[in-house]
């Protein structure tokens, strides 16, 4: 993240890019899951990305939230694949939900499901992905912004 402390009025500019990219055809309630479980993957793997806590202003505490904007996308089966393929030819940090995760209940359970299928046998239902922002660009390229 680039950040001009001289002028505290200066728009803030990122050099990186968050974003998550959900399958078309979930349910509400299945994108909302995904896109909160596959961003803590990269909130929690990257805390540099975290801000400083929150406080209104009768001094109560809230916790951190991500520094920078998270952009929430959609695509079908195959574009989510291809998404996939290129964070991993680009070395990005990436995070996956896979359909098999909606069965389980526990996170123990949801990496056994993960590691019973083979990397291009994966069901991906969601991925998140952080890194350079023209890299993420070109990433994501042919999902579309979630309505």
């Amino acid at each position: 993240m680039e950040l001009d402390v001289t002028d505290p009025d200066a728009p803030v500019r990122f050099d990186t890019k968050i974003a998550v990219v959900v399958r078309d055809d979930l349910e509400t309630w299945q994108r909302l899951n995904v896109t909160a479980f596959v961003t803590s993957g990269i909130a929690g793997n990257h805390p540099v990305l975290m801000g400083e806590p929150y406080a209104d202003a009768d001094g109560t505490a809230y916790l951190s939230l991500l520094r920078q904007p998270v952009v929430v996308l959609e695509a079908n089966a195959a574009t989510l694949r291809t998404v996939h393929e290129r964070a991993l030819r680009r070395e990005l940090a990436l995070a996956i939900y896979t359909s098999d995760m909606f069965r389980t209940g526990n996170d123990r359970d949801n990496r056994a499901a993960v590691a019973a299928v083979g990397r291009d046998d994966l069901e991906l239902v969601g991925v998140a992905l952080h890194g350079p922002r023209n890299a993420v660009d070109k990433t994501v390229k042919g999902a579309r912004l979630h309505p």
